[in-house]
């Protein structure tokens, strides 16, 4: 009896530590998978020497929604919207809190379509901006103003540069 009790206790032993180790195992699985992901920075270089450091956006969630529901956006920063292909791409500026100006731009990074000062809309209803008289594969806003600042025109030829913190 004595032995069957002792044996009781070395699986009862056993049993606990499985637990735990698997209860730890689930705890880490579930905080690597819910993990914020990490937001990618690219600096948008214009011919006049003016660098815009932009967020990118080249998730479904993120091609969405974009800007809206921010109270700011910092002066000299912006976001490029990555699309997975060239396209008539539309934007608006659904539940955005300040205006923006918006450069579309093609595959080989030249800017196609500029529009300036697009205003922030609350609405139920907000226009759409765009298509671009082609095909664009990049989406740029910035602050409104900054078209105007950086000399941006179309036929412009931009560089990307992965920005480096």
């Amino acid at each position: 009896m004595l032995s069957f009790l002792r044996l009781k206790g070395v699986a009862d032993k056993k049993r606990i530590f499985f637990l735990l180790v698997m209860a730890l195992l689930l705890i880490s699985g579930a905080l690597l998978f819910n993990a914020p992901e990490q937001t990618q920075v690219i600096n948008v270089n214009f011919p006049g020497g003016v660098a815009l450091r932009a967020e990118v956006a080249d998730t479904p969630e993120k091609l969405l929604f974009g800007l809206a529901f921010r109270n700011v956006l910092p002066p000299g920063e912006g976001m490029v919207y990555i699309f997975g292909e060239s396209g008539p791409h539309r934007v608006w500026t659904k539940e955005f809190q300040f205006p923006v100006d918006i450069i579309w731009v093609d595959e080989s990074k030249v800017v196609v379509h500029v529009v300036e000062k697009a205003p922030a809309c609350v609405e139920s209803r907000c226009p759409w901006y765009g298509p671009p008289p082609r095909d664009a594969r990049y989406v740029i806003e910035a602050n409104a103003g900054f078209v105007e600042r950086a000399k941006v025109a179309i036929g412009a030829q931009l560089t990307f540069t992965l920005f480096v913190s």
